[in-house]
């Protein structure tokens, strides 16, 4: 083979690489379940959360507007945003983070990772550890994990009246089906 030859293979090749670094969504369901078992379930999702996965180096960023959660009783939707997130002052939560170890090449055969990063709601920070799964199917890239938190770690103050009746730890559920960004 000529040198031009190997050249033009050798492009052919990067450019694969290269057109495939970047998957997105913007209708991510985030949801969260706070709520003690002896009452009522508090518990909404999200299904506009923005994120965006670089497969060269599985950094992930994703941002979710605090006031698309959706509750089945409107007035715990109106409690949410009001007196507890702030969403008017405070309207997004984000998370930016990593993947460890993510790489296109062994995602089939390894589909479980552990991820890590920064969660910001209302202005503060919280490291997040937790191990999610990503899949690969037709162009598309799923990502699913749970972690917690707790209302303390972003100065969420919980009057004495309803304390009991919302858990200690809040479960957050991620569902993102993603796509190549072209």
């Amino acid at each position: 083979m000529t040198t031009n030859k190997i050249l033009i293979v050798l492009c052919f090749f990067v450019s694969l690489q290269l057109q495939a670094q970047k998957y997105y969504t913007r209708s991510g369901s985030t949801q969260f379940e706070g709520s003690e078992k002896a009452f009522e379930p508090i518990a909404a999702t999200n299904t506009s959360t923005t994120v965006i996965l670089d497969t060269r180096n599985g950094n992930i960023v994703s941002q979710v507007f605090m006031a698309g959660f959706q509750f089945k009783n409107a007035l715990m939707q109106e409690h949410f945003n009001e007196n507890y997130m702030d969403s008017y002052q405070y309207p997004k939560a984000t998370f930016k983070g990593n993947l460890d170890d993510f790489s296109m090449a062994n995602l089939n055969t390894n589909n479980t990772f552990d991820l890590k990063g920064v969660l910001a709601i209302k202005g503060l920070e919280k490291n997040i550890q937790t191990s999610v799964t990503v899949k690969q199917k037709d162009n598309r890239m799923f990502v699913s994990g749970v972690f917690f938190v707790s209302p303390e770690d972003f100065d969420i103050s919980i009057p004495s009246i309803v304390r009991d009746k919302i858990a200690k730890q809040i479960q957050i559920n991620i569902d993102y089906e993603l796509i190549e960004k072209k």
